[in-house]
């Protein structure tokens, strides 16, 4: 008995708000392929995955799913699905080779045919920024734990307004920066694969900063009116024993330095005090200049959140040996700047193949939380999904086809985890959009072709598509979805 069904797609389509976005996502390095085509210069993942030892099978992004050349095909079959949005994001190395100077026409006409191409499709692209793509020559030159990659992201922001802001519905300027400076800088298991706690925490800092110039500067070319939000993983932490001081005061760490270095100076504008007190060992946040966090803090059209699973902890006693590895691997550098004596509590329950728990209560919680602190911000699901162990099965399935997936597990999590967000709906959390993670199997970072997230299934050797249950289920939900929005008055 499946621990959460699958909800019958009307009856779910029924608890969303007629005016509520159902889209898919995917990002630029993870399926486009086409890396050294049409002038893109090399990125930091191009460099990592061509690293020995770095990524899985030695898998790189070179071809990937072959979007670069297979775009038009991949817009069909999303508009044969019926999303409303298209996330998507564009690599910074296509737009400006080198991360600074002149703009590469040929990257620029690129998506500008693929954004012209949802457009006449009447699906609206939501698009990233960075989406952890950086410039080669950038990182040579320091990375994001360099104050001057924040000044050349904005850069590149106003590059990007200028040239497709006639085209793109909504910006997003980072996806992730938790990721990039924890498991870039500090964990070394992402590019540029450093591991360097305090450079970790610079480049944090100068995400923020990032975030905050890279939308002044889409509204310096926009106006005012420009719509630009950012995509943070909040970890959805809460203590193992709620009623243990111990296990309390562990959340609060992972807390300060999974959430709040993000939603402080982003949402609010400083740092909380608990953190830096956290980190005073490994910097003395000297990298901060003054009216850095008020520039970090621009407004808004929402919040996007990734969701994939919760983060359980406890407090440990000084020499006592954790019970796991923080989900990181044994032996790999922790990515948990500043937190000490907590270990990451792995329970008993469903697990997708990533090995994370299975648990849609914990998004409804984060959302409730999110929408008690932070009031008239609307909040969107910016990711969410599971990689699972999936077969192809050969022979006729569903609507005559010769190759299908009966991927069950995925359409469970996804049921139960839309659920989940018309639950925070219910309870009076503002939430706007959902995007499925992902479109199709792509290059899932470190672990390569391993790990597939997709709805759509491909074949990496003959970049066939094949479309799995997970799809057909999600495209019932957007076709009854959308009965009700054309319902609505």
């Amino acid at each position: 008995m499946e621990r959460y069904p699958v909800t019958d797609p009307a009856v779910l389509a029924a608890r969303l708000p007629s005016d509520f976005r159902l889209g898919v996502a995917t990002a630029a390095y993870q399926v486009e392929g086409g890396v050294s085509e049409g002038g893109r210069g090399p990125s930091i993942w191009d460099t990592f995955s061509h690293t020995p030892g770095r990524v899985w099978n030695a898998d790189t992004g070179d071809t990937a799913c072959d979007h670069y050349h297979r775009w038009e095909s991949d817009l069909d079959l999303m508009a044969e699905l019926g999303v409303d949005s298209y996330r998507l994001s564009i690599a910074w190395p296509r737009i400006q080779p080198g991360g600074s100077g002149p703009v590469n026409r040929a990257g620029v006409d690129f998506y500008r045919r693929l954004l012209t191409g949802l457009r006449e499709r009447d699906i609206e692209p939501v698009v990233t920024l960075y989406h952890w793509d950086l410039p080669q020559e950038l990182e040579d030159a320091g990375g994001w734990p360099a104050r001057e990659t924040a000044y050349r992201f904005a850069e590149y922001a106003g590059i990007a307004a200028r040239e497709l802001g006639d085209l793109v519905g909504s910006w997003l300027t980072l996806n992730e920066p938790w990721v990039v400076a924890f498991l870039g800088y500090a964990a070394g298991v992402h590019a540029p694969g450093r591991t360097e706690p305090a450079a970790a925490l610079a480049a944090a800092h100068h995400l923020n900063l990032a975030h905050g110039l890279g939308a002044d500067a889409i509204r310096g070319e926009l106006g005012e009116a420009a719509r630009v939000a950012v995509t943070l993983n909040h970890h959805a932490v809460r203590a193992h024993d709620p009623e243990r001081a111990e296990d309390v005061e562990a959340a609060r760490r992972v807390d300060a330095v999974g959430n709040r270095i993000w939603t402080g100076p982003m949402l609010r504008g400083f740092y909380d005090e608990d953190l830096l007190e956290d980190t005073a060992e490994i910097t003395d946040w000297s990298f901060v200049r003054d009216g850095d966090t008020q520039a970090a803090q621009v407004p808004i059209e929402s919040l996007g959140i990734n969701y994939y699973t919760p983060t359980i902890v406890r407090g440990i006693a000084p020499g006592e040996a954790p019970s796991s590895s923080g989900g990181h691997g044994e032996g790999v550098a922790s990515p948990w700047v500043g937190v000490s004596g907590v270990d990451f509590v792995e329970p008993e329950g469903e697990r997708t193949e990533m090995g994370w728990l299975v648990e849609p209560s914990a998004l409804t919680g984060m959302l409730r939380r999110l929408g008690e602190e932070n009031p008239g911000l609307p909040l969107v699901i910016t990711e969410n999904g599971a990689a699972y162990a999936d077969e192809v099965v050969e022979g006729e399935g569903d609507e005559g086809r010769s190759r299908h997936v009966p991927d069950r597990d995925r359409t469970s999590y996804l049921s139960g985890h839309l659920g989940a967000v018309a639950d925070a709906i219910d309870a009076g959390v503002d939430v706007r959009a959902y995007f499925a993670w992902s479109l199709l199997d792509n290059f899932e970072w470190a672990f390569g072709y391993q790990r597939r997230f997709g709805i759509v299934a491909v074949d990496f050797e003959t970049q066939e598509r094949i479309v799995k249950d997970s799809a057909l289920w999600f495209r019932e939900v957007l076709a009854a979805h959308q009965v009700r929005r054309h319902r609505s008055p």
